[in-house]
């Protein structure tokens, strides 16, 4: 598959830090031209020279410039950009942005509004899943209004449930509520937070399954009815209902293989049914039994994709650039080969997992044969309260599991990651990282084994424990500042009654909500 040099227009890359160059990478490699955005604090930053040009978007803030679909449009056409790549985050998954990006004669590199609003929007996707037979997890058959209503849902299908944002992800707008007494504030905290995220407060309401396995499937789509799935990759190790380690194939299904199948025969039919266009994945729960229920489908690129393309051999970005140039033919079938495993490395505390944004000094991320780095940083620079605390995406490939655990051990401890210092040696702010949680992580036992399941972190106190740290003034000044901005900040608010610590850390400290 070939694109003809008449079609490599400019690619506008709506997007920031790692994933912005990761896309610049494959646009170079294709011999597509680069516009990319920065706000008033990504003057500097990384992606910035991974581009051949790059304009001003707005202030530090996302809804001033990365969410502001007005200002990205209006680059795009100044630009004499043809194609517009979201990333993923920000505006990758909002239906009135693909609107807009065809109104101003735009190619959105994702698919189309009609397929992004029966799967992206999480209630129209159940609906979706059930017309056609797909298992779901119990629940709500659509968004709640009002807590009557979500206490008779509640008690139907008994304690503990989820509180889930109609139109989020990643936790944001996500409570676990494991009594009556606790769903009104709950349900309350849940629909503000979405509503500040997504701009839409709409909740919906599922049973928690315990102990479960999270397993997502990644499809491609070629938007007129044909798909195929590219394998599955297994992120049940989380933290505030956000993926920690991914790896593919996943050991849960290598224990269930007509799981396994069934799920992706699953996906595939329902992403020929929207005529689905391009990348996506589809979530699911697996039980300890093999029975697997639908969650959600993102109609986006994923965080973890590196996973697939090691396994696969395959450039995603690649696929979807081909796709958007009308170059594509979808190959009937994939090859898969080998073990990968992915880490995410934060600027988070490492006993709490709250987000400990600040400056950073030296860093260093590991390379070698089969290991992969994504980063926006290559030199001291700051990780910003506005965005996502993400460092990097430590990736490994071997030909098999514990061959690929004995690589990535040894990548991360290759990485180092300090804040800045002083010419006299003293350090300078107090930068926190997770990675010291990752080395305990990658050498637990139940990892080692492929027993992973979401609560694999509340159940082994020995991975936080020793790397709990204590809180400073800045901590505190952080959690003010987060709910301060908590309508626009795009980094991922602890859910799940975590908030509640913010305040009490920040009450310890003397300061105030």
């Amino acid at each position: 598959m070939k694109i003809s040099d008449e079609k490599k227009k400019p690619v506008l890359i709506a997007n920031r830090g790692e994933i912005a160059i990761r896309i610049a990478r494959t646009c170079r490699a294709l011999g597509f031209p680069t516009v990319g955005i920065y706000s008033e604090v990504d003057r500097f930053s990384e992606h910035i020279r991974f581009c051949d040009s790059a304009y001003f978007v707005g202030e530090a803030a996302p809804k001033e410039s990365y969410l502001n679909i007005e200002r990205v449009i209006e680059v795009a056409q100044k630009s004499g950009a043809k194609f517009i790549h979201p990333g993923y985050g920000f505006l990758s998954e909002r239906p009135q942005f693909v609107e807009a990006c065809q109104q101003a004669g735009l190619i959105f590199v994702g698919p189309s509004v009609e397929s992004m609003r029966l799967m992206g929007d999480k209630i129209q996707a159940r609906a979706t899943v059930d017309f056609l037979g797909v298992p779901r997890v119990p629940g709500s058959a659509g968004a709640i209004t009002t807590i009557p209503e979500a206490i008779l849902i509640a008690r139907e299908i008994g304690f503990p449930i989820l509180l889930k944002a109609a139109s989020g992800g990643g936790g944001k707008g996500m409570r676990r509520v494991d009594l009556e007494s606790d769903l009104q504030l709950a349900f309350e905290a849940a629909s503000r937070e979405a509503l500040g995220a997504f701009g839409d407060g709409s909740i919906y309401l599922e049973k928690l399954i315990l102990h479960p396995h999270h397993v997502e499937v990644q499809i491609f789509g070629d938007g007129k009815g044909k798909a195929i799935h590219l394998g599955e990759r297994e992120c049940s190790i989380q933290r505030r209902h956000q993926k920690v380690l991914e790896e593919s194939p996943s050991p849960i299904l290598n224990r269930f293989p007509k799981t396994r199948e069934a799920m992706y025969q699953a996906a595939i039919r329902v992403a020929q049914h929207v005529q689905y266009s391009g990348a996506g994945t589809f979530e699911f729960i697996v039980d300890e039994k093999g029975a697997f229920y639908f969650l959600e489908m993102n109609t986006r690129l994923q965080v973890e994709h590196p996973v697939t393309e090691w396994v696969t051999g395959i450039d995603l970005v690649a696929w979807q650039l081909l796709l958007a140039s009308d170059a594509f033919d979808l190959p009937s079938h994939i090859e898969f080969h080998g073990s990968a495993i992915e880490v995410r490395l934060y600027a988070e505390d490492p006993g709490t997992f709250l987000p400990a944004p600040g400056a950073l000094g030296q860093i260093s991320l590991p390379s070698g044969p089969f290991v992969r780095s994504d980063s926006g940083f290559s030199e001291p620079g700051e990780v910003s309260v506005f965005y996502d605390p993400l460092i990097a995406k430590i990736s490994v490939w071997a030909a098999t599991r514990p061959e690929a655990l004995d690589r990535l051990r040894a990548a991360l401890d290759e990485a180092r990651v300090q804040p800045p210092k002083r010419p006299d040696g003293t350090q300078i702010g107090s930068l926190r990282t997770n990675l010291s949680f990752l080395k305990k992580l990658v050498r637990n036992s139940f990892v080692q084994e492929g027993d992973t399941t979401t609560d694999l972190i509340t159940k082994c106190p020995d991975l936080t424990s020793k790397t709990r740290s204590v809180f400073s003034l800045e901590a505190a000044l952080a959690v003010s500042l987060t709910h301060f901005f908590e309508d626009s900040l795009d980094f991922q608010i602890p859910s799940n009654g975590a908030d509640s610590n913010w305040i009490q850390i920040a009450r310890k400290e003397g300061i105030k909500k």
